[in-house]
């Protein structure tokens, strides 16, 4: 019989960090983004943001439902991820537009399939 000390420290070593991105593994940052990605706010802010800037109102009134509080926290989590930016333009009164960063672009595109799969596939009662 053979045992091999090595392996539980592999197994916490395994557990504890991730040397490359695998979402299946437990410490993977990765999962963070599927998470962000996976909210239903954040997905669909990013699904409204792909036809170009928009103001926090006008987000709001595309949103139909999503209250103020939990569109600004979506929002703040997708600037800092680096899905969105934020711009501030020096008027009065001052106006902010949200806009898709480059990252963001490319996570719109396979949530657009999810959209759409979801409004092909989902039962209308």
């Amino acid at each position: 019989m053979t045992t091999s000390t090595s392996a539980p420290a592999e197994t916490a070593h395994a557990l504890d960090t991730c040397d490359r991105n695998d979402v299946y593994a437990a410490a993977c940052p990765c999962r963070a983004m599927l998470d962000l990605l996976a909210n239903k706010w954040t997905a669909l802010a990013i699904g409204v943001l792909e036809d170009g800037p928009l103001r926090f109102g006008e987000l709001r009134r595309h949103l139909q439902g999503v209250s103020p509080k939990v569109l600004s926290a979506s929002l703040k989590r997708l600037e800092g991820a680096g899905l969105v930016s934020r711009t501030v333009f020096a008027e009065v009164p001052p106006r902010v537009e949200y806009a898709l960063t480059p990252l963001g672009h490319g996570a719109a595109v396979p949530l657009a399939h999810l959209r759409s799969w979801a409004n092909e596939n989902v039962p209308r009662h």
